[in-house]
């Protein structure tokens, strides 16, 4: 239903407001905000429910110590579950503690105590406003692993005190063909699926808050059960998002014995596509811009390493690969990398950049029947398949283990590609 002024709600008080949302809790304006202009903005305010629209500008763009506001439609409702988190205020400020809601828990919800969350350059990008469509207060984090502590009365598949653990959505239409095929990240939709952090949320809330918590509400759909041994857990939670990016191409391209599979960029994403390809039996080259990271990639699984800036070492591999997975979120040639593949080689892209690449040649796709794809996540299914692949055979994502309050200090570093090769934040250092 369009939200007008011409919409019958048939609730008796209507009023005209701004609802400001403020870390530290001040109901105010802040000085660098004004008014631009409304549109239609109305809001009913009925028991402890407020919905407002309204548009509000800031008259410092690069101001840290507000939110950025923009044209939205918002439903806030106090529940009875609140919990600790750190979000970011606006794009340009550092995160901070804040109290959030979680929805009240329904029947087939379950509630997760949760215990680590893997930092994703997603969770950069996001808390920094460098993609569109940011909601603040920014609560990010997706890849949750930690203690179920209560279900819902209809909950079948987890009980209080298993290992569970949350990816990068957490719902979807569930009735689309991508949906009844297990691929919810292709969500067909009128939202498309529900990102764990700045999505639309349900029970009243105005958008999902993600695992930089101390619990999580999710329907069990969405939940998955993580087999790690218990000292393995932290290093098992980026497989939410960087193990299920690498694993889905990996699978759907029929990567195995026999295969010779090429993986770009040796990073948070890059080194478990060396570790997961390297486990499913291909013949695995990686490639990297640096040769300070050869050894690195050797030992990750890498069968051999070349240096995509070394001319003669591209050369040397022309025409040789099925299947190469590109995890490199900066623009580049993607030419460089058609020409290595056979005829009806693939290469798939996973890395979003910020500025597009540059068109490539289709002269090679045309003359050889290769293809340039993409990949999106993973459906539940096949993450649920990538964890267990995973839990049986001991692969966990090697991590360096922060405190909450240094995550800003890891986005830099992150920012400098000064990690190996993925920050994990424990909870029990939030408190």
């Amino acid at each position: 239903m369009p939200y007008n002024s011409n919409t019958a709600f048939g609730f008796r008080r209507i009023l005209l407001t701004v609802n400001i949302l403020h870390l530290g809790g001040a109901n105010r304006l802040p000085r660098n905000l004004r008014f631009s202009r409304h549109a239609t903005s109305q809001a009913d305010a009925i028991g402890n429910r407020l919905i407002t629209i309204t548009r509000v500008i800031l008259k410092r763009p690069d101001a840290a110590s507000a939110f950025d506001y923009r044209i939205s439609r918002q439903q806030h409702k106090r529940t009875n579950m609140q919990t600790k988190a750190y979000a970011a205020a606006a794009a340009k400020a550092p995160l901070g503690p804040i109290t959030i809601d979680r929805r009240d828990p329904g029947p087939k919800d379950v509630v997760i105590d949760i215990l680590f969350c893997g930092v994703c350059h997603s969770d950069l990008h996001t808390a920094r406003g460098e993609w569109p469509g940011i909601l603040y207060p920014c609560v990010p984090g997706h890849e949750i692993v930690g203690r179920v502590t209560a279900v819902g009365k209809d909950v079948t598949k987890f009980k209080e005190g298993d290992v569970a653990a949350v990816g990068c959505m957490v719902d979807s239409c569930r009735t689309c063909d991508s949906c009844e095929h297990d691929l919810e990240q292709y969500c067909e939709g009128p939202h498309s699926f529900t990102g764990t952090y700045n999505g639309a949320a349900k029970g009243g809330l105005p958008n999902t808050f993600g695992g930089y918590s101390k619990r999580i509400v999710v329907d069990e759909h969405f939940i998955l059960q993580v087999r790690h041994k218990e000292d393995q857990l932290a290093a098992a939670a980026p497989l939410l998002c960087a193990g299920i990016t690498t694993w889905s191409p990996l699978k759907h391209w029929n990567v195995g014995p026999g295969k010779k599979v090429g993986i770009v960029g040796i990073g948070g994403l890059g080194h478990m596509g060396v570790k997961l390809a390297h486990a499913l039996g291909a013949h695995v080259v990686a490639f990297t811009t640096s040769d300070s990271k050869r050894q690195a990639a050797l030992d990750l699984g890498a069968d051999e390493v070349v240096v995509s800036k070394n001319a003669d070492e591209m050369a040397a591999h022309a025409g040789t690969f099925d299947f190469i997975l590109n995890t490199v979120a900066a623009s580049h040639n993607l030419d460089a990398f058609t020409n290595l593949l056979k005829r009806d080689g693939a290469l798939t892209l996973v890395g979003v950049p910020e500025h597009p690449h540059p068109s490539p040649s289709v002269v090679p796709l045309i003359f050889g029947r290769k293809s340039i794809a993409g990949s999106l996540i993973g459906g539940i299914a096949e993450t649920q398949e990538m964890l267990d692949f995973c839990a049986e055979r001991g692969i966990t994502s090697d991590v360096e283990m922060i405190s909450m309050k240094d995550i800003d200090h890891a986005y830099d570093r992150m920012l400098k590609s000064d990690v190996k090769y993925r920050f994990v934040i424990d909870m029990a250092t939030f408190d």
